[in-house]
């Protein structure tokens, strides 16, 4: 499935080096440059992103005629790039860093560029999209009229993240998610009260977070806040709550990037066809996790998964480890008796949303209970064999009570996954799980596969 990064890019170069004196002219450090690195930044760091994931990925810009073009084209290798003429230089923006920390930076071609024109090879690219991301830099290109109807069509269709800039164009309406950080949000809000000629508003996160989502007219709006997570409001005016999301611990030495990231795991969710609640959730992990291992510093070896060492028989050291690590956990439950196509195929589907995979398993006394006393046909031990002989399952705990919570409580998953038959917002556990930020969510259900019409057939062939 094809992802499409619309939006501005820009030439990043990073210098690294020591600064072990000062310069005899002047009091500033001289700094010794051991390492000089060109990369993509902007819309192109969205797309290069996607690309190392394993994604196919689509790049929509505005190209310059320069040696900064010719340094990106280099760093956008492997990645389609359908671009149209810039009509300006590339920006570049170099950073110099002393033994890690910054000491300097400075711009090149960033004054403001002519509108862009845009091509029909452009416009016909978004036709084969999946899901578009709107990068935008303020340099014009998300501004183009003719682009932003076929954004504004397609918004109907498709997932569309926009990523805004304080300097650049709103989002169309009806886009899926607008992604502002608090300063810009604060920033978006002010501008409109003052166009509207209205005293400012609320700084509160949630009431500009409801506030921009009016205005943009689009269906959400995340406002991240670096360590303090972020805050998702949806829907329309019928008193939804707002969904904080918390970030796990995490420490940073460069937070660049971040909000690219996360705007490219947003995207790759809303693609594989999970709410937004759930993918804004896993996007936060993500964005911590791309920092915890380096930021773009990090992105050679970018996405880093979590290293699982063989099968744990601790479910709880396995979710304490991944969670150290920064990574996802997420679990399921049942009874599991009989396995067949349908478990399998949700359980697979429930490990593609993490870097683990728990199952809360009904021991044999609970199963009774619930089931009668003819069930289960499989003991515990079995069922906890053959669950774990699976690949994508990590651990199995087991639980003697009637539901899971206490099992939920001790682990406390990212995500709590149930079948399509389940309704989360009517499940008891719900409430447990989101009271440490966690989220409940459903895979496809399969109707036609079941533990109790498998053992029928088996007593009609006995």
């Amino acid at each position: 499935m094809k992802i499409v990064v619309v939006g501005d890019v820009l030439l990043d170069v990073d210098i690294d080096g020591d600064a072990t004196r000062l310069c005899p002219d002047a009091p500033v450090p001289v700094v010794d440059v051991s390492n000089v690195r060109r990369r993509a930044g902007g819309a192109g760091l969205v797309a290069r992103m996607l690309a190392g994931d394993g994604h196919s990925v689509t790049l929509l810009t505005v190209l310059a005629d320069d040696d900064a073009a010719l340094h990106l084209e280099r760093a956008l290798e492997g990645i389609t790039v359908v671009a149209g003429a810039s009509g300006a230089p590339t920006p570049v923006k170099t950073r110099v860093r002393a033994e890690g920390h910054p000491v300097v930076r400075f711009d090149e071609g960033c004054a403001p560029p002519p509108p862009p024109v845009v091509s029909p090879a452009m416009l016909h690219a978004l036709e084969r999209a999946a899901v578009i991301v709107v990068a935008d830099y303020g340099r014009g290109l998300a501004s183009n009229v003719e682009l932003r109807a076929v954004l504004a069509e397609l918004a109907g269709r498709i997932p569309i993240v926009w990523d805004p800039h304080r300097a650049g164009a709103p989002p169309v309406p009806g886009v899926a998610v607008v992604t502002p950080n608090l300063t810009e949000a604060r920033t978006f809000a002010r501008s409109f009260a003052l166009a509207a000629g209205k005293a400012e508003g609320d700084d509160d996160p949630e009431a500009l977070a409801r506030a921009l989502r009016e205005q943009w007219q689009g269906k959400a709006v995340m406002i991240t806040m670096g360590s303090q997570g972020a805050l998702l409001v949806h829907g329309g005016d019928d008193g939804q709550p707002a969904l904080p999301i918390p970030a796990p611990k995490t420490t940073v030495t460069d937070p660049c990037g971040a909000g690219d990231r996360l705007a490219a795991s947003l995207a790759v969710h809303l693609m594989e066809g999970h709410t937004l609640d759930v993918a804004a959730v896993v996007a936060v992990r993500e964005a911590a996790s791309f920092l915890r291992h380096g930021g773009v510093n990090g992105m050679a070896g970018e996405p880093k998964p979590v290293k699982l060492h063989g099968r744990y028989t601790d479910a709880l050291a396995l979710a304490r480890n991944v969670h150290e690590a920064g990574g996802i956990v997420v679990a399921t439950g049942g009874c599991f008796d009989l396995l067949h196509a349908g478990h399998t195929r949700a359980l697979a589907a429930a490990r593609s949303l993490g870097d683990c995979l728990i199952v809360c398993l009904n021991s044999d006394d609970s199963v009774r209970r619930i089931k009668g006393p003819e069930r289960p046909i499989l003991n515990q031990g079995d069922r906890t064999e053959l669950l774990l002989a699976l690949e994508f399952v990590d651990a199995v705990m087991v639980f003697d009570e009637d539901t899971p919570e206490a099992c939920l409580a001790a682990l406390q998953p990212d995500l709590w996954v149930k079948g399509g038959d389940y309704d989360v917002t009517q499940l008891p556990e719900t409430a447990l799980v989101e009271s440490w930020g966690g989220r409940c969510t459903t895979v496809p259900y399969h109707p036609s596969r079941s533990t109790t019409d498998l053992a029928d057939a088996l007593s009609r062939v006995g």
